[in-house]
């Protein structure tokens, strides 16, 4: 995994010969330096995950794009940090938004990431599979729920190269906070970019992954791992999620602990479906 540099906001960096990253100023405890966005093409371009509505970030996306011709706008999801921006921008340059499906959910629920972006409304959505070309480029949809239900993944086919918005980033793990996000698809989405020929991932968040396959497999391996945690808890007797946050996240920020909680909620949704544990009111038992 290679190292991110000090944050260059409102600097284009040119990562590969298709593909230039412009970091928006952002940061935060859910979004490492800020958002990246990521411009795919040359003559013409494709806009990755244009990210929350900045003005700043704005001024220099178009800069950059210096009158080109954009095909799309494109959202891996509507979080806040992602797609805001993407209407704005679609205004000044008269481009469409092309990519995941709207959702807007209400949500009170302690996060450690953004809400979701009520005013997102596409041109054009893309299905599992489905792709857009541009001139000297050919981006392809991969549907990979979980840490959203929308969540798409961008396959650059001339680079073999992932753009995975949240579904993995480059700093941390991702979020997966029902109601919306969801365990099961998740574990799913992960195995699914085991058995891909990626050769690189570009996260919103976080350094650029080449060993993609080797961070796909451990992101599967911790989410096991913190499923047996949930497992042992159980057979200690400890039913209620808070009693089995304040031991397996014992050390963290107790400030986090809410939005932790949420992640053994998915856990243990995602274990009563495979028949391994059930609940009972607000506790939780084993099957």
């Amino acid at each position: 995994m290679n190292e991110l540099p000090d944050a260059p906001y409102g600097l284009v960096e040119q990562i590969s010969p298709l593909i230039g990253r412009l970091l928006a100023p952002n940061p935060s405890a859910f979004t490492f330096t800020g958002t990246q966005t990521y411009l795919v093409g040359r003559a013409e371009l494709a806009v990755i995950d244009p990210g929350p509505e900045d003005e700043a970030h704005l001024d220099a996306l178009v800069a950059v794009i210096a009158n080109r011709p954009v095909k799309a706008i494109m959202c891996t999801h509507t979080h806040r940090d992602h797609s805001p921006l993407a209407a704005v921008l679609a205004r000044r340059i008269g481009a469409p938004i092309i990519g995941c499906a709207p959702l807007a959910i209400d949500d009170d629920g302690p996060r450690a990431d953004a809400a979701f972006d009520p005013h997102y409304a596409p041109d054009m959505v893309l299905g599992d599979g489905e792709s857009l070309s541009g001139e000297g480029w050919t981006l392809k949809a991969l549907a990979t729920p979980g840490h959203t239900s929308n969540h798409l993944c961008y396959d650059l086919i001339e680079e073999q190269a992932l753009f995975t918005g949240d579904h993995i980033m480059g700093w941390s793990t991702s979020v997966v906070a029902p109601p919306d996000g969801d365990m099961t698809d998740y574990m799913n989405s992960l195995a699914l970019l085991v058995d891909r020929a990626d050769k690189v991932y570009y996260p919103a968040h976080g350094a650029a992954v080449d060993q993609p396959q080797r961070l796909a497999r451990g992101m599967l391996g911790h989410r096991k791992q913190r499923e047996g945690q949930i497992i042992r808890e159980l057979e200690r007797g400890k039913s209620l999620i808070p009693d089995m946050v304040a031991t397996m996240y014992k050390g963290v920020d107790a400030r986090l602990h809410g939005a932790a909680g949420r992640s053994v909620q998915a856990h243990l949704i995602d274990l009563a479906r495979q028949g391994r544990v059930h609940q009972q009111g607000e506790a939780w038992v084993l099957a």
